[in-house]
């Protein structure tokens, strides 16, 4: 198997060695780099547009993806602030071509954030456990 690429659906022409999925669109792809996800808008169920995946904090042992940083607020930069969202709580959505959670603005706006150059201690188990506690998992 070729890492970053799902081969489940691939149909080799032998007669040139390339692949009739090469030319599929790359969303129907379950594999993604993380330098692609960052800048990738994010949404409420309402279809609210609510910001854009800033970052993505990985588990070092496992290499799962913990959370995803979602920038939020401000204007051309001033007053915005970082949400840390657990992984688990969005969901791709093809159409929107973004990502989907299912928080209101103003659950955002209550939920854990930080301030650009206040980046949390990702290794803090408290701080995990607060996250924990406000999204219910």
């Amino acid at each position: 198997m070729q890492y970053g690429r799902d081969n489940t659906n691939d149909n080799r022409d032998m007669s040139d060695g390339k692949s009739t999925s090469d030319a599929e669109d790359l969303r129907n792809h379950s594999q993604i780099l993380a330098s692609q996800v960052r800048g990738t808008e994010v949404y409420n169920t309402q279809g609210e547009h609510l910001g854009s995946v800033a970052d993505i904090v990985l588990s070092k042992q496992s290499g799962a993806a913990q959370l995803a940083i979602m920038s939020f607020g401000g204007f051309l930069g001033i007053g915005e602030r970082y949400h840390p969202l657990p992984w688990q709580t969005l969901t791709y959505d093809e159409t929107r071509g973004g990502y989907v959670v299912g928080l209101t603005r103003e659950q955002l706006e209550g939920a854990p954030s930080y301030a650009v150059g206040n980046e949390p201690d990702w290794n803090d188990r408290s701080y995990g456990a607060s996250l924990g506690g406000y999204y219910g998992l």
